[in-house]
């Protein structure tokens, strides 16, 4: 019997494991060491991860921070040589380029080049001035032209250039002020009754001169042109004289337009005349100042000639400049003011190569500002009461001849062209008529006034991840519901990674074949194009109609979770009977031309790379991170839940609606998000299948220029330093900002729908 009972059942204790060998104990060491490694790595990485963000963020802010420092003024050691004394007071100060030789004119035609470092007179030299006459008064050309023009005590106007030549004679740094007279030694005649010329001006050309002058209250007008003989090489002068209507009101500055175009006179207490002189007649007279009890005391044009500054003896200054108003006319606009205080303006001087200027008051206060930006940058009390002022043409230095004392400083301002106006507001350009949103870094004029808004390409950016999101997010996700909820297992293994695959396509080869190929494509097959959005689900509604409608044994003959595979002819031949369709429809209802069409009959601007083709390409390349992560979230749901659902007699639609996708929403709201921050964070596609300009329009068939393929663009050609190197970064910050902001809410909110939606 003892042998039928089985061996669990007998008296003989079971046989015990040693689980103490020392085998198993370094098993186990080894184990526990690997799990405080991976603990520790897992810690260090994501820890290395939020610093290297954190100190991205911080290097991008450490660039960007300088754009918006105002300038600094450093007063030098004042200089007083002894023939400063003496010497009458000064029509003209200039510095050169170096910032060594001072040029100073005076009343008397003498001419001082002066060593900024001692204060002592390089040369002198006499201008031929006709005997008994004398300075009354002078004018410069646009700033950054050394053309000079002096108004003489007989009607005449003498015309002179300062240029420096440098050498280097025994290794040492030699700087040789000349003089020349381009238009002759002899001066040229504007009155011929002989009276002084209390103003002058001019503006220069090729082969020609403008000069405008006023004697009392006539005004004189004449144009001087260089003709060269092409048998003896001989040059040359003719002269054309105009009349203009004389001004009532007494004359207190000249100024002609660059482009010859206008002549502005500044008249009475606060009033200017425009003349047209294409026609010679009076454009309008305006009114510069709205108090009554204040008057113009200082004014000067802006770099380019374009813009006039007018200080007033209230301590403001102006910026106007000819712009069309509603009716088409150019009219001299009120574009913007600064303060410098409330006592009377004194001098205003432009700079040389940007859109800034100087001003001092009579009170001795500096300030510094730029137009563009609308930016005040330094006030600071240099020296009471007024005087001489001039400004280097690089604009880092700063003269001010006072009674007999030249006060010199060092004027440190980088970057004025930026301020949140100029950023994130409209702007009035110069020649512009309203203010608008522009993005101009460059141009090959020297007087280019830079517009730098961040506007438009943040707009350009948010308007590309819309169109590409519209086209990614529905398809993405329904094909995430489908693969991971209806479909066959054997058939989602094979789909799945097939999608996923798309994402390994480099983005520069989807925006070469966007560019080169589907740009042109569309545009041929507009009529097409439309046609498949419309057709496409139609078509799929009839072959599911046509499907339901077939014998049972034949619907049943197709396993479960196989019917997608049905559709690929369908979507196919729906394809290719809307583009067969596409040449038919544009004849019937387009003329012909739907392009055509669109820009004639609608006033729809059409440019061949446009938002719909950034929208077809960057979604095609952010459907594969959506889908993936959509999926996963889907798939992850626990089956319980389903089986459960179903169990309880809810159909499998209701189960997928108020179960499956409710419970899944927090994983689908991060596959959209990351889908988001991968479409704002393009660029080649961008780069290569837009016309990258940067406009602010909703237009699907116009294009745009976004922040990412803007620092692709420009940074390779920008100044290591400069504004326009920062503002990139700035760019850049941006979109960082952006993401974070955005990522930061996204996590917040999956966060919430996760804690809702934990109890199903």
């Amino acid at each position: 019997m003892n042998d039928l009972v089985p061996s669990s059942m007998s008296n003989t204790p079971p046989e015990r494991i040693d689980f103490n060998t020392p085998a198993l104990r370094r098993k186990r060491r080894l184990r526990a060491l690997k799990d405080r490694l991976t603990r520790w790595y897992v810690l260090i990485g994501g820890l290395a991860v939020l610093v290297a963000i954190t100190l991205i963020f911080f290097y991008l802010a450490y660039v960007v921070l300088p754009l918006f420092r105002g300038a600094e003024l450093d007063a030098g050691k004042p200089l007083a040589p002894a023939w400063l004394k003496t010497a009458q007071a000064p029509l003209l100060l200039s510095i050169e380029e170096q910032n060594q030789v001072m040029m100073r004119v005076g009343t008397d035609g003498q001419i001082l080049f002066i060593d900024l470092s001692t204060g002592d007179a390089v040369s002198r030299q006499d201008l031929k001035l006709p005997a008994g006459t004398h300075v009354v008064s002078i004018a410069e050309d646009q700033p950054g032209h050394p053309l000079v023009a002096l108004g003489l005590s007989n009607g005449q106007v003498l015309v002179f250039r300062h240029s420096y030549k440098i050498s280097y004679p025994d290794n040492r740094k030699v700087i040789t002020p000349q003089i020349e007279y381009p238009y002759g030694e002899t001066p040229v005649t504007l009155d011929a009754q002989g009276q002084p010329l209390a103003h002058v001006a001019l503006a220069s050309g090729d082969d020609s001169l403008l000069l405008a002058a006023s004697a009392g209250s006539a005004m004189m007008l004449l144009n001087l042109s260089s003709r060269e003989n092409m048998l003896t090489g001989e040059t040359t002068l003719e002269q054309e004289r105009v009349d203009l209507p004389q001004i009532a009101e007494p004359i207190k500055a000249i100024y002609i337009d660059p482009r010859k175009q206008w002549l502005y006179v500044i008249n009475g207490r606060a009033q200017a005349d425009v003349f047209d002189l294409r026609t010679h007649q009076l454009n309008g007279r305006y009114k510069l100042l709205d108090h009554a009890d204040s008057e113009v005391t200082a004014s000067s044009q802006l770099l380019g000639g374009i813009s006039l500054m007018i200080g007033s003896s209230k301590g403001s200054i102006s910026q106007w400049f000819m712009a069309r108003d509603t009716d088409g006319e150019p009219r001299l606009s009120h574009v913007r003011d600064f303060r410098l205080g409330r006592l009377p303006i004194t001098a205003i001087v432009p700079e040389q190569r940007r859109k800034g200027f100087i001003a001092l008051d009579d009170g001795g206060n500096l300030g510094v500002f730029h137009s563009t930006a609308h930016r005040t940058l330094l006030m600071q009390q240099i020296a009471p009461g007024d005087g001489a002022l001039a400004l280097s043409p690089r604009a880092n230095r700063v003269l001010l001849e006072q009674g007999g004392v030249l006060h010199t400083f060092s004027l440190n301002n980088p970057h004025p062209e930026v301020s949140w106006s100029a950023l994130w507001s409209k702007v009035w350009y110069e020649s512009y008529d309203k203010p608008q949103y522009v993005w101009q870094s460059t141009a090959a004029t020297t007087d280019f006034e830079p517009k730098l808004s961040l506007a438009p390409l943040t707009f350009g950016t948010l308007k590309a991840a819309f169109y590409a999101m519209i086209l990614a997010a529905p398809l993405a996700i329904a094909a995430a519901v489908y693969t991971a909820y209806f479909m066959a297992p054997g058939m989602r293994r094979k789909v799945k990674p097939v999608i996923e695959l798309m994402e390994a396509l480099p983005t520069v080869i989807l925006g070469f074949f966007a560019g080169l190929f589907l740009a042109p494509y569309v545009e041929g097959h507009l009529p097409g194009i439309f046609s498949l959005l419309l057709l496409t689900p139609l078509g799929i509604l009839l072959a599911g109609l046509l499907w339901s409608r077939l014998p049972e044994r034949i619907r049943l003959s197709l396993p479960d979770g196989w019917e997608a595979a049905l559709l690929i002819p369908v979507v196919l031949a729906v394809g290719a009977f809307a583009l067969w369709l596409s040449p038919h429809l544009e004849t019937a209802f387009f003329g012909g031309d739907m392009r055509l069409w669109i820009s004639h009959d609608l006033g729809i601007t059409y440019d061949q790379r446009n938002a719909l083709i950034v929208g077809l390409a960057m979604g095609f390349a952010v459907i594969p991170n959506i889908f993936s992560i959509a999926e996963d979230a889907i798939f992850s749901v626990p089956r319980s839940l389903t089986y459960g659902s179903l169990a309880l007699g809810a159909t499998p639609w209701q189960t997928l609606t108020r179960v499956v996708i409710l419970t899944a929403s927090p994983g689908i709201f991060s596959a959209l998000m990351i889908g988001l921050g991968r479409a704002v964070g393009e660029t080649m596609i961008v780069l290569m299948a837009t016309g990258n300009t940067p406009v602010m329009d909703v237009n699907i068939f116009q294009g745009m220029r976004t922040l990412a393929a803007n620092v692709a663009v420009e940074m390779p050609e920008s100044e290591v330093g400069g504004t326009h190197y920062r503002v990139l970064f700035l760019s850049a910050l941006v979109l960082l900002t952006f993401t974070f902001v955005m990522n930061t809410l996204a996590e917040l909110i999956r966060q919430r729908l996760r804690k809702k939606y934990a109890s199903l």
